[in-house]
């Protein structure tokens, strides 16, 4: 029986009561501030004052525990809006916002589908958003729009995760470049990167984000409406 349908265990008079929902919200805040190597069985019934042992009873391994997380994130993810295409903006900005609060997240999305109660809630949403699209369009058109929002927020948490890791951010590290660049443009062999690297608008992170999120859009619609 999966995670999300097995029942809890009864409660019992102990000195610190469980649930999964305490062990999940402990395992998220250490995964906050510390990545997902601080998240561990041990490291959470520490967090939470109690013995390891107990959480099995809650929980029967650390791959649940991971699922359980994401999910509970899944919550903030909650599409809205009139229309397929609002809905699915807003699918695409609230999985960016919320990898943004918890970066560790970036590292999980992807892959199998989620299944749980609040990844299932925010699929329902999208699915019947796109009522009016041909059955056999609508999972191809919410992976694109999913693989396309996993694919922005990996490279900006990886941007993040560089600039910690350097101590220089984007800016500084382009800076850094600066003058390589313009010594290997300068032997013509890349007159296309040198047009696009000298002459292109140089958009932040947000305005990348949303107009790529345009495109997409863009020919999804242009493709359902054929």
């Amino acid at each position: 029986m999966l995670v999300w349908e097995r029942p809890e265990p009864p409660n019992r008079p102990v000195p610190a009561p469980l649930s999964r929902e305490r062990i999940v919200r402990a395992a998220i805040e250490l995964a906050d501030a510390d990545g997902l190597d601080a998240v561990s069985l041990r490291k959470v019934a520490t967090a939470l004052d109690v013995r390891p042992m107990r959480l099995y009873g809650y929980i029967a391994s650390k791959e649940e525990l991971l699922d359980l997380m994401v999910d509970a994130v899944h919550a903030e993810i909650r599409p809205v809006g009139d229309g397929w295409r609002e809905v699915l903006r807003s699918l695409a900005e609230a999985t960016r916002h919320a990898a943004h609060e918890h970066e560790w997240l970036a590292d999980l999305l992807g892959g199998r589908p989620q299944l749980g109660p609040h990844a299932l809630a925010s699929g329902e949403t999208v699915v019947a958003a796109l009522g009016s699209v041909d059955v056999d369009a609508i999972m191809p058109v919410v992976a694109a729009v999913n693989a396309y929002a996993i694919g922005a927020v990996r490279r900006e948490v990886a941007e993040r995760r560089a600039e910690r890791a350097t101590g220089m951010d984007e800016k500084r590290w382009q800076a850094s470049l600066g003058p390589y660049l313009e010594r290997t443009f300068a032997t013509g062999r890349f007159p296309a990167l040198a047009t696009v690297v000298r002459d292109a608008a140089h958009l932040d992170a947000d305005h990348t984000f949303r107009i790529g999120l345009d495109f997409l859009l863009d020919g999804i619609e242009a493709r359902i409406s054929r």
